[in-house]
């Protein structure tokens, strides 16, 4: 729930990141001026206060993290080597776990675990998928909530910030070739259309845009991918990198009362699915603009909406703790509602064997068949608030996390692998999305992308000793 009250925040602030309350004018207030002088000082006191909390935190962390893959790669090398002893602390009392690889395997503790020793020594299994950073796109002036492949053929990425704009990335130079800021709030999502260049994007404004997605690919090439990885900078584009601005769409999709969190296209590309805070989707009719139908029942604010690959089904989450999947299929369309998570649904997609998988802010991902849905067919659990999912054509659910962690599963639910994290590796803040590029003729084929304004690419591939 903390994080998704984190989400609603960082969509409604002021660009500028303070709360609305705070920027009064003058002629607004009573207070006499020594008195905000003098509140603006302790204002000032709190900040730096905080600024210094939050720094030491971020040093705790990584330290944290580093001992953590040190134990994660010691953990893995699992029958060939003893793990002598694990410190944790529990009621303000440290206490030793001992794990010892031989026959009976077992777990001595002075403090007592609830957990066999049989499901320990079964998550020490070598990882079977190498992860491995290879570019990184900058250039974005606030976080990114969304990253999307073109389709096959086009070694094309679409991205959608908080900054009031969406880019289109060349993957092979690392450049955005085309800014789209027909927004006047946070651009929530971004996808592109199945066979035309034309993409579509949510926003905070309360619409959907339908644009122009062609770019041009005569613009200069800039730096290496290389160079563009192991420079990591945080800055914006240069004078002779501006990509060319695009500021008005094709169509402009309007009725929704609240944000516009996700859109996505139904199979075929003539017909669009929204997801608002207004607790509705909508059906759109794309020549036209025409919202054809009204999609209610879900109790709180949507929080996502995705189309099936190739049928007309779609799936809507929300912060009631359920997601619905709606049959187009049929002229009176069915709805299904599938519960099983205890908060918010962050995310809903479908996968090409007719699954859906669904992650929660209650830290689990489930997977479900689309014919049963009285239970989820797998669950994961984890240690984090989980963003928005994506599931390969292989059947890989890559899992980004508000912790900065992003986790490869297959869908039994079984652990394939974690992608990289450290000072030089991986995101600094939380991943908001991920997105598979199969169909790239390039050794990237995995995107992710955070708050902390990168939009990272990744090669994932099997492990030799598979």
């Amino acid at each position: 729930m903390k994080s998704s009250k984190r989400r609603l925040q960082a969509l409604t602030e002021s660009s500028d990141g303070l709360p609305n309350y705070l920027k009064m004018e003058d002629s607004e207030t009573s207070i006499p001026p020594v008195f905000r002088s003098r509140l603006h000082d302790l204002f000032s006191q709190i900040e730096k206060e905080f600024d210094l909390l939050y720094t030491e935190n971020l040093n705790l962390q990584e330290k944290i993290d580093i001992l953590s893959e040190k134990l994660e790669r010691e953990s893995y090398a699992g029958d060939k080597q003893n793990i002598d002893y694990i410190e944790f602390e529990t009621s303000g009392k440290n206490s030793k776990v001992k794990l010892t690889q031989n026959n009976s395997q077992k777990v001595k503790a002075s403090h007592k675990l609830k957990v066999q020793t049989s499901k320990i020594v079964s998550s020490f299994k070598a990882p079977t998928y190498n992860c491995q950073p290879i570019r990184e796109f900058t250039g974005h002036k606030d976080g990114i909530w969304d990253v999307s492949t073109a389709r096959p053929g086009q070694a094309l990425i679409g991205t959608a910030s908080a900054d009031h704009t969406a880019c289109v990335w060349s993957v092979e130079w690392a450049k955005c070739l085309l800014q789209y800021t027909g927004h006047s709030g946070s651009v929530n999502s971004i996808r592109f259309h199945p066979n035309r260049d034309i993409a579509l994007t949510s926003s905070g404004d309360n619409t959907a845009h339908v644009w122009q997605a062609a770019v041009n690919w005569d613009l200069p090439r800039g730096q290496s991918s290389e160079e563009e990885l192991e420079g990591g900078g945080e800055e914006s584009l240069g004078e002779g990198d501006r990509p060319e601005v695009l500021r008005t769409p094709l169509i402009e999709l309007t009725g929704h009362m609240g944000v516009v969190v996700a859109a996505d296209w139904l199979t075929g590309g003539d017909h669009v699915i929204t997801a608002s805070w207004d607790r509705t989707a909508n059906l759109y009719d794309v020549e036209t603009g025409d919202c054809l139908q009204i999609l209610t029942g879900h109790d709180h604010e949507l929080t996502h909406a995705s189309a099936h690959h190739n049928s007309r089904l779609v799936v809507t989450a929300s912060r009631d703790t359920t997601f619905r999947l709606w049959d187009f299929r049929e002229p009176i369309h069915s709805v299904s509602v599938f519960q099983g998570h205890t908060e918010s649904v962050t995310s809903a997609v479908f996968t090409r064997e007719d699954k859906v998988v669904s992650g929660s802010d209650d830290r689990s991902v489930k997977v479900w068949d689309v014919r049963n849905m009285r239970s989820a067919l797998a669950t994961i659990r984890s240690d984090s608030s989980v963003n928005r999912v994506c599931v390969s054509g292989a059947g890989l659910i890559a899992i980004p996390h508000d912790n900065r962690q992003v986790r490869l599963f297959d869908l039994q639910g079984q652990r394939l692998a974690r992608l990289p994290r450290s000072s030089r590796q991986g995101h600094r803040r939380m991943v908001t999305s991920v997105a598979w590029a199969e169909d790239i003729a390039s050794n990237i084929n995995f995107f992710s992308c955070g708050f902390d304004r990168r939009i990272l690419g990744w090669s994932i591939q099997p492990s030799k000793d598979n």
